[in-house]
């Protein structure tokens, strides 16, 4: 059976489980799911993720949702094809990987997501921007790039000296970011961290990916 995804291109946790499958030079079938219909609020969806959210993916009889979970299921079971994206055959660097995926996941994210709704999806459904919202996670971000400042002065990478999942769950992210002044100025105004968007940014995976990241435009 082949690889599915299940989710919306502009999605940004879609998008990652994407750019995860083409590092890895992995063809799959896309299965969109209509959010503006409800789809994912409805059966048959249901029965692949209950919680009713997009992605999900299917890899035989395995189905799979909770973006992280589905690209560390790649990167280990696929890990003898294209990117190593966890390091195997480096204990300490797999450790790092870990570490940075979890910075990612807690630190960035939250503010990261609080200001994409707020500029781009919640205004597509009828929401008035929140500019106190937007300035608060501004801040909060303008801390975390800081540490990734001082983390890329001495890594070329977030987890270590080679690409991987801690910087590939950045990507979808930070291409809406770079969209809104403030957010692109704490990206630019930081060399190494404005040189690790650059060398990301440029990879193949991602630029194939990015053609679907559409969303507000």
């Amino acid at each position: 059976m082949a690889l599915k995804v299940h989710g919306l291109e502009k999605s940004m946790p879609t998008a990652s489980i994407m750019l995860c499958l083409a590092e890895k030079g992995l063809n799959f079938e896309f299965v969109h799911v209509d959010l503006s219909q409800g789809e994912h609020k409805s059966h048959p969806f249901l029965s692949k993720n209950p919680f009713g959210k997009i992605p999900v993916f299917q890899d035989g009889p395995i189905t799979l949702f909770e973006s992280r979970a589905i690209t560390g299921y790649i990167a280990h079971k696929y890990k003898d094809i294209g990117t190593d994206l966890f390091r195997h055959d480096n204990i300490e660097e797999a450790a790092m990987v870990g570490v940075w995926i979890e910075v990612e996941s807690q630190h960035f994210s939250p503010p990261t997501t609080a200001i994409i709704f707020e500029m781009f999806i919640g205004p597509l459904f009828g929401h008035t921007t929140d500019q106190s919202v937007v300035d608060l996670n501004i801040e909060k971000l303008d801390k975390v790039f800081d540490v990734y400042e001082a983390r890329l002065g001495n890594s070329k990478y977030l987890a270590c000296d080679s690409f991987s999942l801690a910087d590939l769950h950045h990507l979808t992210y930070i291409y809406y970011l770079m969209k809104i002044a403030p957010c692109a100025d704490l990206i630019n105004s930081r060399p190494h961290v404005k040189a690790w968007w650059h060398d990301i940014s440029a990879r193949p995976s991602f630029v194939k990916v990015a053609q679907g990241l559409t969303l507000g435009e």
